[in-house]
């Protein structure tokens, strides 16, 4: 027999009555139990491990850049000290070519003998970990790493500090987390915390560092991530300012730059030119990294790949001659191009220098990171449009070239306005950055399909979506979606019967599930379709006798996401929906099939284009 039971709508109203003494206080319904976040108690215990992950992450950062400063200025000026500084003033002449080669030597060696995943600058191999193995970092890695790195950018690596100290803080964190009992997703969030804080050690830049784990490595946007990562970048940047506080560290901002008034007119046209010019700066500098990626790649089974950073080490080398401002980190060079130091010609130079052996050094597969180089090609785009553009200094443009190049890169447009902003701490900046930053991120959106972090994955064979929207499973009510309209069967038929009835060319086929009903049309069981298959020449097992319990229900009103889950956790594609005051009252039936009615319902509000208002001319005559 067929079922049919008005479907149940929504609620009302949350307050009912007037003002004649009737009870208005707020209905407490199932819809008003359901939060805004599902994230619960449970994170609560992952705090205390944050704040370790967030020590530990900004002891390795410090110690890393303490290895930086040892190795260059062991092999480029031959004494022993850890203070941070460029190879471009040594006095080595040719021979300075020399010692990048023997750094991609002893990198190779490390890669081959040691791990082969210190290779690359770190943040896709971060986001790889992620991915594929549920957050799961070996720890060699967390010492191997930072020690390549150390030396490839201490004998002359064109690289930044903060790919390999994220992967490292990563590592941390997915250490800490590997010796709890924790599920893949919470330690996930530790090995984003623990990036992060890296990030935040090295540059001073908490908030930029938090947003730069939420926006590329959380893939998430979770209380239980955020929270987190708030934490740990908050702890690494609070151990930082003690540690500049007894002169340990340079002090922040990293790039103080001279104060000056509010920037808009003009120059807010002039951010968006410098947008579209790091937007396609971002296509440019994509193209040559894994250009160069592929040139190496055809000598694979010609050359081993552990020689690989020898070649990069000697195209890096002889770009040093031409350039030596273009070697190492760089720091004191971009501190140069925001303060508006370095003329047309230099920055060109310099653009065009770091480009070819930062490209060229990370095809070959040494060990460093992108964000120091990012940085420092942005700026000199900022600074060579500086030169044309009015409305602000050559530094200033600079600096909105920095934070446009960063988002068109990383595709990180938050983390490139509030980046440059701590980095500098000029906040009449801030809504040229935004426009610049904004519009180099539509730029680069528009015409690479995949960023500079995102290929490296892609190449793997692995997809990152960058997209983060509500799940329209988390929008939509049962009673929205389910069936109303169903068979039902009587507990007193013979297997045999209900064949006969619901065979094929029956509109009741449709269905896969069959609830049973007493007299009383209440629930006493259902019958799975395969069931009534397998019985249908059993003309005396009884439908009574073949009935089951069912293992999941839903309710009408409770979101597709809850019922979804007990589908995926029973393996099942359609469960009863039943009252949730009476559980043997039935409502309704809901499939795998009506869960993707809600995502029907969002393909339509971003598909279907209607005009709802338009302007007509009057054809009443005037009076």
């Amino acid at each position: 027999m067929y079922f049919s039971r008005k479907a149940q709508q929504p609620p009302e109203s949350d307050v009912d009555g007037d003002y004649l003494g009737v009870d208005s206080r707020p209905k407490a319904t199932p819809e008003r139990a359901l939060g805004d976040f599902t994230t619960t108690n449970k994170i609560l215990p992952l705090v205390p491990l944050a704040l370790v992950v967030g020590a530990l992450g900004a002891g390795i950062s410090l110690a890393l850049l303490d290895m930086i400063g040892f190795f260059t200025n062991l092999f480029y000026y031959g004494r022993v000290s850890v203070a941070l500084v460029s190879p471009n003033a040594n006095t080595l002449g040719a021979l300075a070519a020399v010692i990048p080669i023997a750094g991609g030597l002893i990198v190779g060696l490390i890669a081959r003998f040691g791990s082969e995943q210190i290779r690359g600058h770190g943040i896709p191999e971060a986001m790889e970990r992620i991915l594929i193995n549920g957050s799961r970092v070996a720890p060699r890695l967390a010492i191997l790493k930072p020690i390549s790195s150390a030396i490839s950018i201490g004998t002359g690596g064109p690289f930044g500090a903060e790919g390999p100290i994220i992967l490292t803080g990563g590592a941390i964190g997915s250490i800490v987390g590997q010796l709890f009992r924790l599920t893949a997703a919470e330690r996930r969030s530790l090995l984003v915390a623990g990036a992060a804080a890296g990030m935040s050690a090295v540059f001073g830049t908490p908030v930029a560092a938090t947003l730069f784990g939420v926006e590329l490595l959380a893939f998430e946007f979770k209380p239980r991530s955020m929270v987190l990562i708030g934490i740990a970048s908050a702890t690494a940047d609070g151990l930082r300012m003690v540690m500049a506080t007894a002169g340990l560290v340079a002090p922040q901002p990293l790039f103080p730059v001279p104060a000056h008034l509010p920037l808009g007119g003009i120059t807010l046209l002039g951010a968006a030119a410098v947008g579209v010019i790091t937007g396609l700066g971002a296509w440019v500098m994509t193209q040559a990294v894994y250009g160069f990626e592929d040139l190496f790649g055809r000598l694979r089974g010609r050359l081993h790949w552990m020689w690989w950073p020898l070649i990069g080490g000697a195209i890096i080398g002889l770009g040093g001659l031409v350039d030596p401002r273009a070697l190492g980190v760089g720091y004191n060079t971009i501190h140069s191009e925001l303060l508006g130091r370095l003329s047309l010609g230099a920055l060109a130079l310099l653009f065009v220098v770091k480009l070819v052996i930062w490209s060229g050094g990370l095809g070959g597969g040494t060990s460093g990171g992108i964000l120091a180089p990012i940085l420092m090609m942005g700026a000199a785009l900022g600074g060579i449009a500086g030169h044309v553009l009015p409305g602000a200094t050559t530094g200033v443009w600079a600096l909105i070239g920095l934070a446009g190049s960063l988002a068109g890169v990383t595709r990180s447009p938050f983390t490139a306005i509030v980046f440059a902003f701590e980095l500098t701490h000029d906040q009449n900046s801030l809504l040229p950055l935004l426009v610049a930053a904004t519009v180099s991120h539509l730029v680069s959106v528009l015409i690479l399909k995949r960023s500079i972090l995102t290929e490296k994955v892609a190449r793997r064979g692995f997809h990152v979506m960058r997209e983060y929207s509500v799940d329209p499973l988390e929008a939509t009510f049962v009673r929205e979606v389910m069936d109303t309209e169903i068979y039902t069967l009587d507990a007193d038929k013979t297997l045999a019967d209900v064949y006969r009835e619901i065979g094929e060319g029956s509109p009741a086929r449709r269905q896969r599930l069959y609830p049973v009903l007493d007299g009383t049309d209440r629930t006493i069981g259902i019958l799975p379709w395969s069931t009534v298959l397998g019985g249908k020449d059993d003309a005396t097992s009884q439908v009574a006798d073949a009935m089951i319990t069912p293992v999941a229900v839903a309710y009408p009103d409770e979101i597709l996401r809850g019922v979804a889950d007990r589908m995926a956790s029973h393996n099942i594609g359609v469960i009863p929906v039943v009252d949730r005051r009476d559980p043997d009252q039935l409502r309704g039936l809901i499939t795998q099939f009506d869960l993707l009615s809600a995502r029907q319902k969002l393909l339509e509000e971003e598909r279907h284009a209607e005009r709802v208002l338009s302007l007509r001319r009057s054809t009443r005559p005037p009076r």
